[in-house]
């Protein structure tokens, strides 16, 4: 490959660390596009980093951090022959906590939030590289909130809008 220049823009607010979730619109080297659904707020620590510390590491090496690239080599895309990759972030939802008792409800109400997105992103029609398992209570308010902001990039999505939480 020869050398080219490219480019990275952000927005600054990317960086602060909460709890966000996030859809990374990827595009293949064949011209099709794929979603990776994810959340920031850990399940072992009060960590809750921000959506930017999580760009290398799910493109990274490390087993542990980089789920989305081994989403999508289990489904024969290589990463580095991707065209793409936009992420589309919502937050923070909640700030990050310093405690175990604060944390865990804000976490488990974003991991929640997670699973109903990719769920629906997935009936709409779009083609989601992974699955979130989690049996967390969904807050419907909340649920409301990140469905209508992620409709916004996702248009298929508005058809969920209307529907209730039991039918995701």
């Amino acid at each position: 490959m020869s050398p080219t220049l490219h480019t990275l823009r952000f927005p600054g607010a990317i960086l602060e660390r909460g709890f966000w979730l996030y859809v990374w619109d990827i595009t293949t080297a064949s011209g099709g596009a794929v979603l990776y659904v994810g959340r920031t707020g850990d399940e072992a620590s009060v960590n809750a980093q921000s959506p930017f510390t999580r760009v290398s590491q799910h493109l990274g090496s490390n087993k542990n951090a980089n789920a989305m690239r081994r989403n999508l080599e289990a489904r024969k895309i290589d990463p580095a022959g991707c065209t793409s990759y936009e992420m589309v972030a919502y937050g923070p939802v909640f700030a990050e906590t310093r405690t175990w008792e604060e944390h865990v409800p804000s976490r488990d109400k974003v991991a929640a939030a997670e699973k109903a997105l990719c769920d629906a992103l997935t009936e709409a029609g779009y083609d989601v590289v992974n699955k979130i398992h989690c049996k967390r209570k969904l807050d419907d308010a909340l649920w409301q909130e990140v469905l209508a902001a992620f409709a916004e990039h996702f248009p298929k999505l508005s058809r969920a809008r209307s529907a209730s939480i039991g039918e995701l």
